[in-house]
């Protein structure tokens, strides 16, 4: 089933009972997805559950936006531009002997073990090849051992599994068979929930929570879901059926005449031929999906619970990057909107108290922040920034811009309380965009040519931005 590759008052972590670590990510999950986020149509009551007793973030951004370069900074504590891992490769040649996040804990006496997909692992594709008995070893992607005491791959069926499927794009005619690769598909799936990943994922992470209990421990559970395809058993689909009545975002006559070529996403609903009635089904087939990977959360959760560590643990929940549903047209991935830029974020630490927080974090403060709640130093290398102090008051602003790039398309951005600035190319030959989210909070109107001073201002701080972390690179 389990491929094994390798072997009231603020409590604070001591010598005698270390605060462990529970880090949960979804693959290619958007915040507005989650009902603690404001959905009235997809309900996600396990994580409702941790958000309301933790502390969420609404305006917390990913260092990239696609899962390669975003999971190796998140864990490794550097931007992508200072360990120069801009794509779907392991960090680890990059950084040498400087530890990881997990590493980290790992050189503290913890047990550290990963459960799917946590660095990059190919989805579906990598999902799919551990079924295979004779190569099911061999799908660790872009994984880094060193962080690991162990570490668990969970192989499904993917777009292979049984029951009612459909490819979405790139089938006007609907003659196209269900396909694997980053393609947009939906599986009604035969089965209960142990078929796929997600689930043997869940039966995994119980297993060791039940195992390391008595002993400090960094757990990192991956799921693959809501990445395509969109598959999850039949039982989680009925809210979201029948399709038509999914409703989607506006569509704007000229949306895209004032934004840059690479500012327009790679998966549009035109370039992918999908007409009105397949656009509300990969809706209807991501929130199952959502739904699908909230039920496993709610799984994990209340075996945490039943062995008396929910006082013992820090628990984090959140995702590698945003995705689109069609606002501007666009769908997936990689484009610097707030909608594939931005991500779900909650911590719950025991004895803090539950709140939403405003201010502007990274994924990549992570490592410094649990690493100091857990009692262990924090590396002077690391990039990221503590945002502990958000935890005891949320009020608190620990940042003044959030940092993220798209490297594929040369892409930076610059995201503020009140403007989000893109920028194409180092010397912004790409192409600019300049949205104030006050006046416009769902970016339609392009600024650039109506304040260039503004966006010259946005420029000189980015190329700061830029200096300032290849400066620092790999101390």
């Amino acid at each position: 089933m389990f491929a094994i590759i390798c072997g009231a008052q603020t409590k604070v972590a001591s010598a005698e009972q270390p605060l462990n670590v529970l880090f949960i990510i979804s693959d290619d999950l958007t915040s507005t997805a989650l009902s603690c986020y404001g959905n009235k149509v997809c309900s996600t009551p396990n994580i409702d559950a941790l958000a309301a007793s933790g502390v969420r973030y609404t305006n917390a951004f990913c260092q990239a936006t696609y899962c390669g370069p975003s999971r190796a900074s998140m864990l490794t504590g550097y931007y992508p531009h200072a360990t120069g891992v801009l794509g779907y490769k392991s960090p680890r040649p990059a950084i040498g002997d400087r530890a990881t996040w997990p590493q980290h804990f790992r050189n503290n006496g913890y047990y550290t073990a990963r459960v799917s997909k946590i660095y990059h692992m190919g989805v579906p594709g990598g999902v799919e090849l551990g079924t295979d008995p004779k190569r099911h070893d061999n799908f660790n992607g872009a994984d880094d051992a060193l962080s690991w005491t162990e570490r668990y791959n969970t192989p499904g069926p993917e777009w292979k599994a049984p029951g009612d499927g459909e490819t979405l794009e790139g089938n006007p005619d609907g003659k196209r068979p269900v396909v694997g690769g980053n393609t947009f598909v939906v599986v009604e799936a035969d089965g209960d929930d142990d078929v796929h990943a997600d689930g043997k994922a869940s039966r995994k992470a119980i297993e060791l929570i039940r195992a390391h209990k008595d002993e400090p421990f960094w757990l990192g559970v991956g799921f693959v879901r809501p990445h395509v395809p969109f598959v999850a058993p039949r039982s989680y689909y009925p809210p979201f059926k029948p399709y038509e009545k999914m409703v989607l975002p506006p569509k704007v006559e000229g949306d895209w005449d004032d934004i840059p070529r690479p500012g327009i996403n790679y998966k549009t609903s035109r370039n992918m031929k999908m007409d009105m009635r397949r656009q509300k089904k990969a809706v209807g087939g991501y929130y199952a999906s959502v739904a699908f990977m909230d039920a496993q959360v709610g799984k994990v959760m209340a075996e945490l619970k039943r062995n008396g560590l929910e006082d013992q643990t820090i628990v984090i929940f959140t995702s590698d990057h945003g995705y689109h549903l069609g606002e501007h047209d666009f769908w997936a991935k990689v484009s610097l909107r707030d909608e594939s830029a931005k991500v779900p974020l909650i911590i719950r630490v025991p004895g803090r108290q539950p709140a939403v927080c405003h201010s502007l974090v990274e994924l990549i403060d992570l490592y410094p922040t649990v690493a100091r709640l857990c009692g262990l130093s924090v590396p002077d290398r690391i990039q990221g920034r503590d945002i502990s102090a958000t935890l005891e008051d949320p009020d608190t602003e620990v940042r003044d811009a959030a940092f993220s790039v798209a490297p594929m398309r040369k892409g930076f951005l610059l995201r503020t309380q009140r403007y989000s600035y893109i920028q194409y190319g180092e010397d912004a030959k790409g192409g600019q965009e300049l949205f104030d989210l006050k006046a416009d909070p769902e970016q339609y109107d392009n600024l650039v040519m109506k304040q260039p001073e503004l966006a010259d201002r946005f420029k000189d701080s980015l190329v700061k931005r830029l200096v300032s972390v290849r400066k620092n690179d790999l101390k």
